[in-house]
């Protein structure tokens, strides 16, 4: 077996989705929208302010589908929400959502799931727990890194921190630790099932 076949063949891909056609792709796209507008509305309350499901399903999508067709999805969902869909947090869609106090974070969510597919994709995900949180904690910190970046252009460095970052760190930090769960119980899952 040749190098390339060896990475191919040890890549995480729980879904099998190397194998798909591009019809199915497009159905596990539509589906991969569907589950991300659901996760926009479960939200867990926090104070100051409660913690949506959002990025947890962006960063599971990227882990799970691939660097290349999580960031696909991520765009088409921000494509339904451009076109007015209600597929947002809290039932937000339109153009309002993309030029508001979110658009940074919303701009962030295909570079995350590409971020976190891109990880998956060697090896951080699976039974590597230690792994699999460092890979879902970056993409989280990179999501607030760029939300805070737009945010603080709209009203300032520090108060864009302190409503924009701060309170959102844990609930990155659950949400990591959560993903790294879910992938931990999909890879044994799935090597019980080649077995």
């Amino acid at each position: 077996m040749s190098l390339p076949q060896q990475a191919v063949a040890g890549r995480f891909d729980p879904l099998r989705l190397s194998a798909r056609s591009p019809l199915v792709l497009a159905v596990f796209v539509l589906a991969g929208t569907l589950a991300l507008a659901i996760a926009s509305r479960i939200s867990v309350p926090m104070v100051p302010v409660p913690i949506t499901m959002q990025t947890f399903a962006v960063t599971m999508i990227g882990a799970l589908y691939g660097w290349r067709l999580g960031a696909l999805t991520v765009l088409a969902w921000l494509g339904e929400a451009a076109l007015g869909a209600p597929v947002l947090a809290g039932g937000a869609g339109g153009a309002a959502s993309f030029v508001g106090p979110t658009a940074g974070y919303l701009f962030s969510f295909p570079v995350i799931a590409a971020l976190a597919g891109w990880l998956a994709e060697r090896g951080w995900t699976g039974r590597r727990i230690v792994a699999s949180v460092s890979a879902h904690l970056a993409a989280n910190l990179l999501c607030l890194a760029l939300g805070w970046a737009w945010l603080a252009a709209l009203i300032g460095a520090e108060k864009a921190f302190w409503a924009g970052v701060a309170p959102f760190v844990l609930g990155a930090a659950l949400k990591s630790g959560l993903a790294a769960a879910v992938l931990a119980a999909v890879a044994s899952r799935n090597r019980i099932a080649a077995e």
